[in-house]
């Protein structure tokens, strides 16, 4: 399975994923520079999806259902680890509410699409409001192999860092990953995520011992993610 990231609108990321001739294209704003890399590329669009239903995610939706005969399948029915073929290989999708309830996350061995739920170096808002189901995407999300790469829906990697170092001044990986970002492809892998994104650090060592010093729960995994939530 490949992929092709497209930027659209300032940070916006869209996708197309495909194997052989068939794509499924997700988030797709950026409706003709995904139509002109399809065409280069003789790639039928078989599908047309979203991550989660907000409408710079599905600002795409309509003109590229017009101009293709692609399929539409709307992320807000879509079950839990369900999967679609594209040319002979499949690509799974699971459901990881907490951005928004209806967020999922598309997988295939070598990579994953999140949307809104996980950044490159940070995570989304819980417009949810059920910090627990975020809590819990998250974690299914980062027990994937740790070289798995990570393609989200925005670009934030510079903003996020600037707030990684103040939260782990002294975290030596926070500039090895800044020096690596490539404005033309943001992907990360999870071993990266887990090393800068503190968000997903509730278990590192240095970030339990800040929020002890901040006298912040720290007992169990989801109080400490709550914690790094509430102060972060």
């Amino acid at each position: 399975m490949e992929i092709k990231q497209f930027r659209y609108f300032n940070d916006n990321l869209g996708y197309l994923v495909f194997s052989g001739n068939e794509g499924m294209a997700i988030d797709a704003g950026g409706v003709d520079a995904i139509l002109a890399f399809a065409a280069k590329n003789s790639i039928l669009v078989k599908y047309m999806t979203n991550t989660h239903f907000h409408s710079d995610h599905i600002s795409g939706n309509a003109e590229l259902l017009e101009k293709t005969d692609a399929q539409l399948i709307d992320c807000r029915k879509i079950g839990d680890d369900q999967s679609f073929t594209i040319g002979h290989e499949k690509i799974d999708v699971f459901t990881t509410p907490g951005h928004t309830m209806d967020s999922v996350t598309f997988k295939t061995k070598g990579f994953i699409i999140t949307g809104d739920t996980l950044f490159n170096g940070t995570i989304g808002n819980c417009f949810s409001g059920d910090l627990l189901a975020f809590f819990n995407s998250l974690k299914r999300i980062i027990s994937l192999p740790g070289s798995t790469k990570v393609y989200a829906g925005h670009d934030y990697v510079m903003e996020s860092m600037q707030v990684a170092k103040t939260i782990e001044k002294d975290n030596p990986f926070i500039d090895e990953y800044i020096r690596r970002y490539d404005r033309s492809l943001i992907v990360s892998t999870l071993d990266d995520e887990l090393h800068v994104n503190p968000y997903i650090r509730f278990n590192a060592d240095s970030m339990i011992a800040l929020l002890l010093k901040k006298k912040m729960p720290a007992q169990t995994e989801f109080d400490r993610f709550k914690s790094i939530m509430e102060i972060f």
